[in-house]
């Protein structure tokens, strides 16, 4: 796909991180951009900067996320690049010890089943509405390409560490879906693609900088190379690939310096 003002964009998370990195370089490749997050004064001066639309949306609310698409789309047209960085997640040991009580305790399984909400119900919920607004439009290639879904899962959905049986099995439902997702919508010329970032210096890792700065440094050189924790400008980059080269479909792409994540 060519990305060009013709083109529009709509990334949820867009006000930090990965989000952001991916919204900042969709508009300087000449998308028009729509920002999707619950931060409103971030997510204003970001589509500001950018020149883009921002729209308050809570990626739990169907409702919600409904009204976003109808905000973007009436601002910018039928989108054709949907980036998903944006979840809800929580963490915990299956059992774990208790020092309240002296002995052992689970993790909850409402808090299991918020965090797979947040991240693979809502992974589906926004890519299966722009599915939806895509099949209905014109194609914008030889190919009869109408779209390019690209999902966030992460490195912890295949590694998984102590502690992240909500999030890593959450982000593992994510990979599980894209393979039969991008057969469902094969026919109507829309690509579905996974990133599994690493450890990337996203604001709350930038924070563990701030109040621990060994743990910090410990992270970057636990990276096999480089040593540092990856950028989301190069995640970003990741993301332009992906949107503009048609023969990448259904797969599973990590973007990790090569770690593989140890039990703790």
């Amino acid at each position: 796909m060519k990305i060009d003002n013709s083109i529009a964009a709509i990334v949820t998370g867009g006000a930090s991180g990965l989000g952001r990195a991916s919204a900042e370089a969709l508009a300087k490749a000449g998308a028009k951009v729509a920002i999707f997050d619950i931060s409103d004064e971030q997510g204003e001066a970001v589509a500001k900067e950018i020149g883009g639309t921002y729209c308050n949306v809570n990626i739990m609310d169907e409702d919600s996320v409904l009204a976003g698409f109808e905000k973007a789309r009436a601002a910018n047209g039928q989108e054709r690049i949907v980036v998903h960085c944006a979840m809800v997640a929580g963490g915990g040991k299956t059992v774990g010890f208790d020092k309240t009580t002296g002995g052992y305790k689970r993790a909850d399984t409402a808090g299991f089943a918020k965090s797979m909400e947040g991240i693979a119900t809502a992974s589906y919920r926004v890519a299966s509405i722009a599915a939806l607004g895509m099949a209905n439009a014109e194609p914008v290639n030889d190919d009869g390409e109408r779209g390019s879904i690209i999902l966030t899962s992460s490195a912890a959905s295949q590694d998984g560490q102590v502690g992240q049986v909500a999030y890593g099995g959450g982000k593992g439902a994510v990979n599980s879906m894209v393979l039969p997702m991008a057969r469902d919508l094969m026919d109507l010329g829309i690509r579905v693609n996974a990133i599994l970032p690493g450890t990337f210096a996203t604001p709350p890792m930038l924070r563990v900088k701030d109040h621990a700065p060994a743990v910090f440094e410990g992270l970057g050189k636990a990276v096999p190379f480089p040593k540092r924790l990856g950028n989301p400008e190069e995640f970003a980059s990741l993301v332009l690939e992906i949107a503009r080269n048609t023969y990448i479909n259904a797969q599973l792409i990590r973007i990790d310096g090569a770690i593989r994540m140890p039990p703790k």
